[in-house]
């Protein structure tokens, strides 16, 4: 199986191709330029090769980043009558971390986090405590030992009561292949205009009078 991998839910732009369990992947902090680098990024690993399928970070994570992702698999998908398969961001940031235990954390402004703990049972990842968009003091803390948190949120309002912390681990489209191929495998993609990103939260923004009260 060959597919590609697009993940442009935070600040950095990754994508990769699988081709039967080698991966092709780069990657580079893009700032607001996802849509500007994603694909060119993409077509240099591709090489004109055809592919099977197309994964693509499903969220939560940043609106516009997280669209783009969706439209591109969608793109690359539609003509070539391609599944899609969305991918948890939480479970590729759990998944590049290398930990069994994640406690996923991605600044969601507005002073809110996207919260997840995710556990690797068997092979696969299982929420603990369900994903969430939650102010910082407010998120639940999961029992037992051992959790690693990971993710931008704890760059931002720090280790939030866990003793291991690396705030710079963040969703590639290596660990969504590597989630990805053997769903994938196993039929789980979907028809193109199925696919949809996972959002948590509706409101992207203040309102300008929420902005003169929080000041």
């Amino acid at each position: 199986m060959r597919f590609a991998a697009i993940e442009t839910s935070t600040e950095w732009c990754s994508v990769a191709v699988w081709s039967d369990g080698e991966i092709a992947a780069a990657e580079r902090r893009a700032g607001h330029r996802h849509s500007e680098l994603a694909l060119p990024m993409l077509e240099r690993l591709m090489h004109r090769r055809p592919i099977d399928a197309v994964a693509f970070g499903a969220g939560p994570g940043a609106f516009t980043g997280l669209r783009i992702a969706c439209a591109l698999a969608q793109g690359l998908a539609f003509d070539r009558s391609l599944p899609v398969l969305g991918v948890s961001t939480f479970e590729a940031i759990a998944e590049e971390s290398g930990a069994a235990r994640v406690v996923a954390c991605i600044d969601a402004r507005m002073r809110e986090v996207y919260y997840a703990a995710l556990e690797k049972r068997a092979g696969r990842w299982h929420e603990v405590i369900m994903g969430q968009c939650v102010a910082p003091q407010s998120a639940p803390r999961p029992s037992g030992e051992g959790w690693v948190g990971c993710g931008n949120g704890f760059a931002v309002y720090g280790d939030m009561g866990l003793e291991t912390v690396f705030a710079e681990v963040h969703p590639s489209a290596v660990a969504l292949a590597r989630l990805a191929a053997p769903r994938l495998a196993a039929g789980e993609g979907v028809d193109a205009a199925l696919a949809s990103p996972v959002y948590l939260r509706d409101k992207v923004a203040f309102t300008k009078e929420e902005l003169e009260r929080r000041t």
